[in-house]
């Protein structure tokens, strides 16, 4: 699907569409600014042979058009470097290239016809500036420039009614350059979003590919590799708030014989539905994390006390130990857990030392008969 309008060039979603003005931002300042100074000073140059083209008493009404017209640019300048520019930046860009055009036709329309050799060659620049330096967009630059060709048309085919021979050779040529102008800032802007269009799918593919450089495979869980990001931030909090964590290692009592008897389909199945279980019974801020095998690690935070944690862990082998979908009835599973609160005093307060306490705790809550629940000695 063609997720750009053809002649605005704008994408068809919203949220895109001020995602890439936002992209375009801090380049669209630069170019803007560079381009008006470049403006000005082309501007002001134009004056350097005005001597041989305007009659002496003309030449001040003509400096007067020109500062006139320069207070245009000059006043957006000022707004590039105001945080307006952001709200509001393609209509001043735009006005800029329509009053330097307008400016010209200002002076031609003041003086004699002769003297339209020298002025009319500014609209063509006027026309590639607006187009491809000033930073409008395409569609922008578009009908400026279409109201520029009407205008002159109006003035100096009506009005002023110019020879019919140099009109119609003025047209070719700033019909021409709109052409060519015209062409070379739509491909620009057509490039330009097809390449942030390019860069957002590359953002997007690499954040799955974190995540799933994160994730089990399995059971879609977070690995240990997030398990201890998780675990050193909520060390950071706890020292901030003084709260207390709690870290749960979860071995399933059973499982080997699951594997053993009736295949590792059905040990992939087992453990997808545990991992489902104890995610859905946890909160948002906790972490349910698989270690590999049939173990699971739980990172509960702000648990409160022991008798919390406690409850917890009641709560946790009766959610294990209920029938499992896809296996027979006959072969049930359970959960011994060891439990680490943290921080701990005097003790390793680190991801690999709260998960080793929780780990030496489920071995004896498994010595001590499985199925059941033991603390980590402080």
């Amino acid at each position: 699907m063609n997720r750009v309008h053809p002649l605005t060039l704008s994408f068809r979603d919203s949220a895109t569409e001020r995602a890439f003005a936002r992209h375009l931002m801090p380049r669209l300042r630069l170019q803007g600014r560079a381009a008006i100074v470049v403006g000005i000073v082309v501007y002001f140059s134009y004056g350097a042979l005005e001597h041989l083209f305007v009659p002496p008493e003309q030449l001040g009404q003509v400096w007067l058009i020109r500062l006139a017209t320069l207070l245009v640019p000059v006043s957006v300048l000022a707004l590039t470097f105001s945080p307006w520019f952001e709200k509001a930046n393609q209509l001043p860009l735009a006005l800029v290239g329509f009053t330097a055009a307008l400016g010209l036709i200002a002076m031609l329309w003041h003086l004699p016809s002769g003297s339209s050799t020298y002025y009319y060659p500014g609209l063509m620049l006027a026309t590639f500036y607006t187009y491809n330096l000033i930073g409008a967009r395409f569609i922008q630059a578009l009908v400026v420039n279409l109201v520029v060709l009407i205008l002159y048309n109006i003035l100096f085919g009506f009005v002023r009614q110019y020879p019919e021979g140099m009109l119609l050779s003025q047209n070719f040529f700033i019909i021409s350059a709109n052409l060519i102008g015209g062409a070379a800032g739509y491909l620009a802007e057509y490039q330009r979003r097809q390449l942030f269009l390019r860069e957002l799918q590359l953002d997007d593919e690499r954040l799955l590919h974190l995540d799933r450089s994160l994730h089990d495979r399995l059971t879609g869980l977070p690995n240990r590799e997030l398990l201890d990001d998780r675990i050193n931030q909520a060390l950071a909090l706890a020292r901030r708030d003084l709260a207390r964590h709690a870290g749960f290692f979860i071995d399933l009592d059973g499982f080997k014989d699951v594997n053993d008897q009736l295949g590792h389909d059905r040990g992939d199945i087992a453990l997808r539905e545990v991992a489902r279980r104890l995610a859905s019974s946890m909160r948002e801020t906790d972490t349910v994390s698989r270690l590999g095998g049939d173990e699971f690690f739980l990172l509960i935070q702000d648990i409160g006390s022991c008798d919390g944690a406690a409850h917890l862990a009641d709560k946790l082998i009766s959610l294990v130990e209920r029938p499992i979908p896809g296996l027979p009835k006959t072969q049930t599973l359970s959960a011994s857990i060891g439990i680490c609160l943290f921080p701990r005093a005097g003790g390793a307060n680190t991801p690999e030392g709260i998960i080793r306490c929780a780990d030496l705790a489920m071995y004896q809550a498994k010595s001590e008969g499985k199925r059941r629940f033991c603390f980590a000695e402080e």
